[in-house]
């Protein structure tokens, strides 16, 4: 039988030399099934290739069919924003803590993969986010996010001040240490740890969750993905906008933060066997009995 996938990018969680024995074991599987591999240069350059061709990101998306990602949900935030232009479906092998996009098992990794080759697996679409920073008539930043967009107070000890607005309409001043916007994938990443609500990935929303209220009437709410959020900085403080904890701008009072549903997306290869609620109760411990103590 022809495998689903004749070209195969591995990627490897960043500055984790102890991924390499997964990587190259995986590496030599995935060639002695007649699969063309790529290793990431960043990966490559830790844990080396061993006569494996090495790709950046871009020649990634141009040659795979398919990459995989062994590390962690950031792992697999990095590669999606990476590769999310180029439409490269991406499957994780779980090698960081709870791995909520990670499917794959390392135990269970070779058999996992031997299971993608022959097509067992289903397919499924997760929206990014588009986030943008106006400081007077410029645009001093942009990028796309898969889990969330938060503006918070940064380095500074105390709350800031800022409006919130929905498709140009007001929607309440806030004092707080920040704001969390969340797309689905995002509702069980840092949105959780600020008791925002878990959203169905099918859900076509993003939750807006405030950090530490000054208010405690200020609560999370969820809005259309159809949206427009902008978030204005009052004066005169200072604040930080993060996309995914790895891309950051710092904020001056007056800036315009944007937050809309990006055009991209991201495509995820599920095992068969695989159940959102099912991954819910595992990684949350949801229905275990309660400990005696």
């Amino acid at each position: 039988m022809s495998p689903a996938f004749r070209t195969i990018a591995l990627i490897g969680k960043y500055k984790s030399p102890e991924i390499a024995e997964s990587l190259m074991m995986l590496a030599e599987f995935l060639k002695s099934r007649g699969i063309d591999v790529l290793v990431e240069e960043g990966t490559a350059a830790l844990v080396g290739a061993d006569g494996f061709a090495v790709a950046s990101y871009a020649n990634i998306g141009r040659r795979a069919d398919l990459a995989i990602v062994l590390g962690g949900d950031g792992s697999m935030l990095t590669a999606a924003r990476q590769l999310a232009e180029s439409d490269v479906p991406l499957v994780g092998v779980n090698q960081g803590r709870l791995g909520f996009m990670t499917d794959l098992a390392r135990d269970d990794m070779l058999d996992g993969v031997s299971d993608l080759l022959e097509g067992k697996f289903k397919s499924e679409q997760r929206c990014l986010l588009e986030a943008s920073v106006q400081r007077g008539e410029d645009c001093i930043f942009r990028t796309q996010a898969l889990n969330d967009v938060v503006v918070n107070k940064g380095d500074l000890g105390r709350m800031i001040e800022f409006a919130v607005s929905i498709d140009g309409e007001f929607l309440y001043n806030q004092r707080s240490d920040g704001l969390i916007i969340a797309t689905p994938t995002g509702s069980t990443a840092y949105a959780l740890s600020a008791n925002g609500p878990i959203l169905h990935p099918a859900v076509p929303g993003m939750a807006l969750v405030p950090l530490c209220p000054h208010a405690l009437s200020n609560r999370p709410i969820t809005v259309s993905d159809d949206s427009r959020i902008e978030i204005v900085l009052h004066a005169p403080h200072r604040a930080r906008v993060h996309a995914d904890g790895q891309e950051k701008c710092d904020l001056e009072a007056g800036d315009r933060v944007g937050v809309a549903r990006s055009r991209l997306s991201i495509r995820l290869l599920h095992p068969l066997g695989y159940s959102y609620f099912a991954m819910l109760r595992e990684k949350l411990h949801w229905s275990e009995t309660p400990r005696r103590y």
